[in-house]
């Protein structure tokens, strides 16, 4: 973990959870001390865990861990009283909040992280497979739009439009993208 954002209204819980962090890792860590200024980090950082530990000043601190985890890939850690854990727990899963009851337990505290660590990486792998098929979708609408423009201005067929495309491509050295969008060009002005 590279960053680690540490929410508490608590100096003496921010303290005890900054020193389980450096003894778990060499993360550079970032304490905020109220909800309002962990959404301002949020918006400006990307970190890889937020630990909340519960109460905040200025809100409990179970909508914020909502929120951080909705709106980025940060794993999201909860702390908080156990009598409220497994309803916070059940209500904040669906989110993908992890919830822990005080006292902490180191042991458990560390997998947990490991966890979050862990569904992390494979979010991230899932991200980069979803902006890869999303270009692929995007490069063969291009395509076919060049298509449609050729089967519209030189009365081609289908097959003949998507050889044209794959011949050029392959006489200028370009990918099918780049002759779709010179086609593109040439025919939509």
């Amino acid at each position: 973990m590279d960053k680690t954002l540490i929410i508490s209204g608590s100096e003496q819980a921010a303290t005890l959870l900054t020193n389980l962090m450096k003894s778990y890792c060499s993360s550079q860590i970032t304490v905020a001390s109220s909800g309002n200024e962990a959404r301002r980090l949020i918006n400006r950082t990307e970190f890889d865990v937020a630990i909340i530990s519960t109460p905040l000043p200025d809100e409990f601190g179970s909508d914020l861990a909502a929120a951080i985890s909705e709106r980025s890939s940060t794993g999201v850690l909860l702390i908080c009283k156990a009598d409220i854990a497994d309803e916070l727990s059940e209500k904040l899963e669906v989110c993908g909040v992890c919830v822990l009851a005080k006292p902490l337990n180191k042991t458990l505290f560390y997998h947990t992280l490991k966890m979050l660590q862990a569904t992390r990486a494979r979010m991230m792998n899932v991200m980069k497979e979803y902006s890869k098929l999303q270009t692929k979708i995007e490069e063969a609408r291009l395509v076919n739009r060049a298509k449609c423009i050729l089967i519209q201005y030189l009365k081609l067929t289908e097959p003949q439009a998507h050889r044209y495309i794959e011949k050029q491509a392959m006489d200028q050295r370009l990918s099918k993208t780049e002759v779709a969008q010179n086609i593109l060009k040439t025919y939509e002005q």
